[in-house]
This record gives C-alpha cells, sequence and structure tokens, in this order.
C-alpha cells in the first residue's frame, strides 16, 4: 500500500502520527491533526494542522487550510494559511486567498485569488482575524 517514496514524502519525527484520507474517501467537517496530513480523497471542511500537509493530485478541499507547509497538487477552494513555504506542483488548482511566509508556483499550477507575503504576515493575520471574531 505505501511504497517507499510516500514514506520520504511525510515527516516521522513531528508530535504526532501521519494521516491519510485516502482516495473515494469523503470527509464532511472539520479536520485538525499534530502530525503530517496527507489527503488523495475529499474534505468538504477546514483543515488545520500542525505540521505538513499534502493534498494529492486528486485531493480536492472545499475549506480553509492552515499549517506550517503545504504541498497542493489536488483542487481548493478556500483560503491557505501557511507559515512556512507553500507549493503549488503539478495541475494543482486553487480558487482564494493565500497567506503565506513563502511561495513557489509551478506553470502547470493554477491560483485565483490575493496573494500575501512575509515572515510575519501568517501571525498578523491570525491576530486579525482573533480580533475580528470577538
Amino acid at each position: 500500500m505505501f511504497n517507499a517514496k510516500s514514506k520520504k514524502t511525510f515527516d516521522e519525527t513531528s508530535t504526532g502520527a501521519n494521516t491519510i484520507i485516502g482516495a473515494g474517501t469523503v470527509i464532511t467537517g472539520n479536520i485538525a491533526s499534530k502530525g503530517d496530513i496527507r489527503i488523495d480523497g475529499t474534505l468538504v471542511g477546514n483543515l488545520t494542522a500542525k505540521a505538513r500537509i499534502l493534498i494529492g493530485p486528486e485531493g480536492s478541499v472545499d475549506g480553509d487550510i492552515e499549517g506550517m507547509q503545504a504541498d497542493i497538487l489536488g483542487k481548493v477552494i478556500g483560503d491557505v494559511r501557511v507559515k512556512d513555504l507553500l507549493n503549488l506542483r503539478g495541475k494543482a488548482l486553487l480558487e482564494g486567498n493565500i497567506y503565506t511566509g513563502k511561495l513557489q508556483i509551478e506553470p502547470t499550477a493554477t491560483f485565483n485569488g490575493q496573494c500575501h507575503m512575509g515572515a510575519n504576515i501568517v501571525e498578523l493575520n491570525a491576530e486579525k482575524a482573533s480580533v475580528v471574531n470577538q
């Protein structure tokens, strides 16, 4: 089921276990993870991870994403907040705003939205959001 390449995708030293949402799986609701997470199925809801997020080529998220690092190869409809590096690779489709420290986009990826970058932009945006919600 897992090959050597997929094992290298996740950080096995992270604080939590790695989570994989397989192809054909549909989850409705929010997900919070302390470790790495890979989505090859469909998530209708928000995703928060304290580590790395990978949306596979067939993966789909209809909601906001927040994490330390993210690689998106599939489809995301929602805002993405990544403290470190956000990669849009392959045939990725992202429709929403980006808040990230660093951004890398391959020529085959599609991004529609606003991009806010910088070392402190994610923390500043999170503080602003919490003030608005109070």
